[in-house]
């Protein structure tokens, strides 16, 4: 399948995406990844949806794009996937977004209506419950956990890096090529040694705005286009969800048009990052697909 990148001018600095497929496909899909990942993870998805045209961003603080400075927050993201668009020629798209790029999703069906014509959730855009008794300061620590502090270590070797991920409770039976492609992509070079892309500041200021603020409940009622949400049933760490099964307080019923999907055997990142997670979203993007007119009005 073929792939290519582009870097686009956004406020800040250049967001770099990668793009798979044709400009002449009919299917177009617009892809933001979760808060501390990168683009490759959508690359099984890719691979099992070969007639699409699959864009994906670094979003900023991430990745190659880890250099674009503030403003931060999902707002901001929205904007760059309009830029993303425009820079692309590309009107209106299949919008999938995993974990934290559900959010930016939502933002960016709510603020630019006229590009969307379908949203797919992963487990990710519907709000989350707030850690009891946790200071906005520690909302990231409390939330991500792990994630959030492998975002300060560093490593000699890129196997040092592989090998972190391969004892990861989410990956210890499913370390698979996907995993290892996205792990050694997230790797940049240091003065210091090799440490994970994301920049702990764009994370801080994104993590915030996760638990259903007034003005992002406001915009899940702005959202009118047919939506599925997915969720895994097994979390960051191969544990708890991220939700509950039938999403108690987190005020699913403010999207219109949403219909859920309860996966099975998946946990937060195999969802996406395994073909065999990403064949249940690729099946609801087809199942979306087919009930819009998104193909004659991708262009």
């Amino acid at each position: 399948m073929s792939y290519q990148s582009v870097v686009v001018p956004v406020e800040g600095g250049e967001l770099f995406a990668g793009i798979w497929g044709s400009q002449d496909s009919e299917t177009v899909i617009l892809a933001p990844h979760g808060i501390t990942a990168n683009h490759t993870c959508w690359q099984p998805l890719a691979d099992l949806m070969p007639e699409a045209m699959i864009i994906a961003p670094d979003l900023r603080g991430r990745g190659r794009s880890k250099t674009v400075s503030e403003p931060f927050g999902l707002l901001q993201h929205a904007r760059d996937l309009e830029s993303l668009l425009d820079y692309l020629g590309v009107e209106k798209a299949i919008v999938v977004g995993h974990s934290m790029g559900g959010f930016v999703s939502v933002r960016f069906a709510a603020n630019f209506p006229d590009r969307v014509s379908s949203l797919v959730l992963v487990d990710g855009g519907l709000p989350l419950k707030r850690p009891a008794n946790v200071e906005t300061a520690d909302l990231v620590s409390a939330t991500l956990g792990p994630a959030a502090e492998r975002l300060a270590m560093v490593f000699d070797e890129r196997s040092a890096y592989q090998e972190f991920w391969k004892e990861h409770p989410a990956f210890r039976n499913d370390f698979n090529k996907y995993v290892s492609a996205y792990v050694d992509y997230d790797l940049t070079e240091t003065p210091t040694g090799l440490q994970p892309s994301g920049q702990i500041k764009a994370v801080e200021a994104d993590i915030r705005e996760l638990f259903g603020e007034d003005e992002y409940l406001q915009e899940m009622r702005l959202i009118s286009v047919p939506t599925v949400f997915i969720r895994a049933p097994r979390g960051l760490l191969d544990d708890q969800a991220l939700y509950d099964a039938e999403l108690d307080g987190h005020h699913s019923e403010l999207i219109t048009n949403l219909r859920v999907v309860n996966s099975q055997d998946f946990n937060h990142y195999t969802i996406v990052l395994s073909i065999a997670g990403s064949e249940v979203v690729a099946g609801e993007i087809n199942r979306l697909d087919s009930l819009s007119d998104s193909k004659q009005e991708a262009r």
